[in-house]
């Protein structure tokens, strides 16, 4: 029995991950999957050698840099020492998932990376880790695999997975009612972000915006998106007074009726580019964390849907330009300005064309059968 170890660090890659577990399994129902994952992976019948929310914080903390050395050593020892894996797939969360490669290359492991990092933004150095540690990689953009293979580097264009993830659009009337929104109101919906860290820096602004905003037109009403990664208690800490409901566990109805979103910066925002919702970014952090990104970083834009498009379509709001008066007025614009509205929309469209159609997990589980040598679906 062929056996491969799945590595995730964050929400996305374990949604990512669970996909190709059940697409892989529809082509080979034997192989014996375990990793580090959450709930989504466990769902699809994966032992789970350690729970990803212990590896989602992000920060320079000693205590954050220890456990992470810490487990990441744990893995490898097992890896090597007692599980000993045909294949493991790494996903995404790059400076840990890089870090163990190494290890993985010398005892002889094969490595497949399954939405790489993304070292066309920032630190391009890392190619050269890739390069040398990975066995293949399986990229979600389609301008990644030029890149990949003028270095050298074996790879194979998936498609982008929230493409073929991404649910239908919701019932606007029906999503309305069940939340007791006003259906004759404009809805904008916040999105603060999924790491505590970031409902710490973006909340409180987001909730201010909103409420001036509402004071300003009574036409516009406002809720809360609840990342289903963080608990209650965190989302309680942040939004204290807040008049606006918090929606938990429906993401993806609530991008796609919304009349538009104001959103922390992430994969979030391409989700929000496949319904064609008009978006802002806005992102800040801490000041060390920002010195360092304008250091590594090698583009123009931090959201997805503008470095896709190589312009800007979506307003990006950044770190001390984040506030209340700057966030209204791309809001009021996009919502007010109607041939802005609609250039918009029709832009977000554009995007959505660049985008293959591939299913991007039934890509991944036939390149890692076909490794393993047990895909009969061809």
């Amino acid at each position: 029995m062929k056996k491969i170890f799945i590595i995730t660090g964050e929400y996305s890659g374990d949604i990512h991950a669970s996909h190709v577990v059940r697409a892989l399994r529809s082509i080979s129902p034997d192989i014996e999957i375990e990793g580090v994952g959450g709930d989504n992976l466990k769902a699809e019948g994966v032992k789970l050698f350690s729970d990803q929310k212990k590896m989602g914080k992000v920060g320079l903390s000693l205590g954050i840099i220890f456990d992470h050395i810490i487990l990441g050593k744990k893995i490898v020892d097992y890896l090597t020492c007692q599980y000993k894996p045909d294949l493991v797939l790494l996903i995404d969360y790059g400076a840990f998932n890089l870090n163990i490669s190494k290890f993985l290359k010398k005892a002889g492991i094969k490595v497949l990376y399954y939405t790489p990092p993304q070292v066309w933004a920032s630190r391009k150095w890392r190619i050269h880790t890739i390069k040398k540690n990975i066995d293949e990689v399986l990229c979600i953009f389609p301008f990644e695999k030029e890149m990949y293979e003028k270095y050298g580097i074996k790879t194979h264009y998936c498609g982008h997975p929230l493409v073929s993830q991404l649910a239908p659009k919701a019932d606007r009337d029906e999503f309305f009612e069940k939340h007791g929104l006003d259906k004759n109101k404009k809805l904008v919906s916040i999105f603060p972000g999924s790491r505590e860290f970031e409902l710490k820096y973006l909340m409180n602004v987001f909730i201010k915006t909103g409420q001036e905003l509402q004071k300003n037109h009574p036409d516009l009403q406002f809720c809360v998106s609840h990342a289903p990664n963080l608990s209650d208690n965190v989302y309680r800490k942040y939004l204290k007074k807040s008049p606006f409901p918090v929606i938990k566990g429906e993401n993806q109805a609530l991008l796609s009726i919304s009349d538009a979103l104001i959103l922390a910066s992430g994969t979030v925002a391409l989700e929000a580019c496949l319904y064609q919702t008009p978006m802002i970014i806005a992102y800040r952090g801490p000041w060390l964390f920002y010195l360092i990104y304008l250091l590594v970083i090698r583009i123009n834009h931090v959201s997805l849907p503008n470095i896709i498009a190589n312009k800007s379509i979506v307003p990006e709001i950044l770190q001390g330009d984040v506030r209340v008066d700057k966030i209204s007025y791309e809001i009021e614009r996009l919502l007010y300005d109607t041939q802005y509205r609609e250039e918009n929309i029709k832009d977000l469209g554009m995007v959505k064309s660049l985008l293959s159609v591939k299913n991007s997990a039934l890509e991944t589980a036939n390149v890692i059968a076909d490794v393993l040598g047990v895909n009969n679906s061809l």
